[in-house]
């Protein structure tokens, strides 16, 4: 496991900004948001390039002008992008997208349920970028994850519980760790929910020493119920309960 848990921002996923109004969109929104949530206590950025419409695209020019951007806001802070395939379907094509990038991010998330997992990783580490591993609690991914030869050589295992329920999703997530116990143990594992789930899995994940994450694309509320006025006052409740449990 990683030396010492992470906190990262999610500032967007797939979400459009009918479900937040702060939600950010453009690059120039991206960097605000990354550099709002960097002086909040983040130390890594997880965010989806967005086209002209507001839906994820991970074209080059859209993934370039976002890291760009976001770099250019907070140097030195790993910025990675998703890879989903609601992006690009076909998986092949989805590599080729990967292999055609101008800019690079730092890592990339890599959805282990979806088809062509592996196409896309395998690009991923041929450019020298590196792999966040998504494994679904509820699906067979943490099977085709642990049967992929260069599963060792990602950077990081994003176990994400779909459980929205707060009451059942930690025993989904303590499932999802179980099946993990296979993996190499160098690889460092960021556990997290979303929506309902977001805030007991993040507590979780404290308790168990790993990484976590919290930003507008997994949860829109603060612990307290409250809608989260943006993703700074989301990451400053995750750092203060990390700070609180030591």
């Amino acid at each position: 496991m990683s030396s010492r848990p992470v906190v990262q921002v999610c500032p967007n996923g797939a979400r459009s900004r009918a479900e937040h109004p702060r939600l950010p969109v453009s690059p120039a929104e991206l960097a605000v948001a990354a550099r709002e949530s960097v002086a909040a206590g983040a130390e890594d950025v997880h965010l989806h390039p967005k086209d002209r419409d507001g839906a994820d695209a991970l074209v080059a020019p859209y993934v370039a002008a976002v890291l760009s951007a976001v770099r250019a806001a907070v140097p030195g802070i790993p910025v990675g992008v998703t890879t989903g395939a609601w992006t690009e379907p076909d998986p092949e094509r989805r590599a080729a997208t990967v292999r055609g990038w101008t800019v690079l991010p730092d890592h990339a998330s890599v959805n282990w349920h979806e088809d062509g997992a592996d196409l896309v990783a395998d690009a991923l580490l041929e450019r020298g970028v590196g792999v966040e591993a998504g494994l679904f609690s509820g699906t067979d991914a943490v099977r085709r994850f642990l049967a992929w030869p260069s599963a060792h050589r990602v950077l990081r295992v994003l176990a994400e519980v779909t459980d929205t329920d707060p009451d059942t999703a930690p025993a989904a997530a303590a499932a999802l760790l179980a099946g993990l116990r296979g993996m190499d143990r160098s690889v460092p594992i960021l556990l997290h929910g979303e929506d309902g789930s977001a805030w007991p899995v993040l507590r979780l994940a404290v308790a168990e020493g790993l990484s976590v994450r919290v930003g507008l694309e997994d949860v829109l509320h603060l612990p307290d119920g409250t809608r989260a006025p943006g993703n700074a006052e989301l990451v400053r409740e995750a750092r203060d309960f990390v700070a609180r449990s030591g």
